[in-house]
């Protein structure tokens, strides 16, 4: 039961759904090439394009366990909401306290695509002043969620991430938007509030999953355009 409940999808079916359509209007548009050109700029090969957006929403689904705190009371088979967003707190039994873990979806292929961004477009300085005021402002509005975790308004991220970009690196602000919004949500609201989690009864404290997946997701779409 402990790793069957480990993996579940973060949203609230409805809302899983809107992104599931969201990313199926993206494609649409960059096959027909409206957006070819934004994600050009991004640095991303219009071949890879698809298959990034797929991998972060179904890679929300899976959750790395990396630490356990210890036991507590949990919630467990119900759902929670935050500004309108509805997230799922999964169904557990002899749930051995909160297990800290780190989204495939919403942190690892955020991390290693915003790595590679940071190194092709050589915006070191950049990146590190874009991640220090997207987290600095995140772990300001974050909110703590009981059964889930750490949660921001969804568009927050990608709105700040795309107006700091613009400032600091117009030439290659798409990029830099997603690198500020996607690390600096992953900072600002779940490193930065890890000690909070055990207080929360979240049966899983995800690092980019429930809470803060929505609006690195987003940052990936909208950041580009608003860019």
């Amino acid at each position: 039961m402990f790793h069957w409940s480990l993996h579940y999808f973060p949203l609230a079916p409805i809302f899983l759904l809107g992104l599931v359509v969201l990313v199926g209007v993206v494609i649409a548009l960059v096959e027909v090439g409206l957006l070819r050109y934004a994600y050009e700029k991004v640095g991303v090969s219009q071949r890879y394009i698809f298959a990034i957006l797929v991998f972060s929403l179904l890679g929300s689904y899976v959750n790395i366990p990396v630490a356990q705190l210890p036991a507590q009371e949990v919630l467990s088979n119900q759902e929670a909401s935050y500004f309108g967003m509805r997230y799922v707190i999964p169904l557990v039994t002899e749930w051995p306290g909160t297990v800290i873990a780190v989204n495939l979806g919403g942190a690892v292929i955020p991390l290693l695509l915003s790595g590679y961004l940071i190194w092709k477009h050589a915006m070191y300085r950049q990146a590190i002043w874009g991640v220090l005021i997207v987290a600095t402002v995140v772990h300001v509005l974050a909110h703590p969620v009981r059964g889930v975790g750490i949660a921001v308004p969804i568009f927050i991220p990608p709105i700040l991430a795309a107006g700091v970009a613009i400032l600091l690196a117009r030439r290659f602000a798409p990029a830099l938007a997603y690198v500020a919004g996607s690390l600096g949500t992953l900072i600002g609201a779940d490193l930065l509030n890890l000690d909070q989690i055990q207080t929360l009864g979240a049966p899983v404290a995800s690092i980019g999953g429930a809470g803060t997946f929505d609006g690195i997701f987003l940052t990936g779409i909208l950041a580009v355009l608003l860019a």
